[in-house]
């Protein structure tokens, strides 16, 4: 171990990031990611799958005028970060990543360095654990960068089911820190299917997670619908990812639920 970084036990960013076509991971977490997509061969489309959420759900959130993003369990950066979709769309956007894992704080703050002023301070990371959310949102690098008077869309994309904790209390604790009009974002992965063989091959990639650092827990439909309690949930509601925020008949279904929901006036 180094910095903080366990080499040798693999760990679910960094297994993403491989999933994902990246290059900021290791041997061990090239192996477990190969066992899991032995076991579940399309496991890497719905990473793809998952990013084609987090887009569009950053273009919808800046067409509803929100251009403050916390992104929660943000992982190891790669092509389609938040804050290149917001800036690319909206020039005085602000980005807040937060994410625990070492290796994607170093590599995001290696990113974020190289940015041109001004968008330079428009961006931060900060490491923090997203299940202690006043740790999270009183961070130098959040409550410095995000304006909580005005909307922020919150985003907790494919990182919930890596938390074994009360999520739907500690959602509700962003929530109560959120102006009217904000966002919360989140998907996570399900076992839930009408497919048998999708089910099993979903319970096949949460045992290949469980020799990792970050154990996958699957949760069914109606328990990803209540994870945003006190929350306006925005049509079409929880939903298979790729048809979020419109049906896409002709995608291949995921084994991963989106669900969106907005702070009330």
């Amino acid at each position: 171990m180094e910095d903080g970084i366990d080499f040798d036990r693999p760990n679910a960013a960094r297994m993403y990031d491989y999933l994902l076509g990246g290059a900021h991971n290791f041997a061990a977490d090239r192996e477990l990611a190969e066992r899991a997509l032995a076991g579940f061969p399309t496991l890497r489309y719905l990473a793809q799958a998952n990013r084609g959420f987090l887009r569009r759900v950053v273009t919808w959130c800046l067409a509803q005028g929100i251009t403050q993003f916390l992104d929660l369990g943000s992982g190891v950066p790669t092509v389609g970060n938040v804050h290149e979709i917001a800036l690319a769309h909206t020039p005085n956007a602000r980005v807040a990543y937060v994410d625990f894992e070492p290796v994607a704080v170093a590599q995001a703050t290696e990113i974020l360095a190289q940015l041109d002023a001004p968008d330079r301070e428009q961006v931060t990371v900060t490491r923090a654990d997203l299940r202690l959310p006043e740790t999270v949102l009183d961070a130098p690098g959040v409550v410095g960068l995000l304006d909580f008077t005005r909307p922020v869309a919150v985003l907790a994309v494919a990182v919930l089911h890596f938390v074994d904790d009360d999520l739907p209390a500690i959602l509700d604790a962003y929530r109560a820190r959120l102006a009217p009009g904000s966002i919360v974002a989140i998907s996570h992965g399900t076992d839930d299917s009408d497919d048998p063989a999708v089910a099993v091959a979903a319970r096949a990639v949460a045992e290949a997670y469980r020799d990792s650092a970050t154990p996958l827990i699957l949760r069914d439909r109606t328990t990803v619908a209540g994870l945003l309690p006190g929350l306006d949930i925005v049509p079409p509601g929880t939903v298979d990812v790729v048809d979020w925020p419109h049906p896409d008949p002709g995608a291949e279904r995921s084994s991963v639920y989106a669900s969106v929901g907005r702070v009330p006036e």
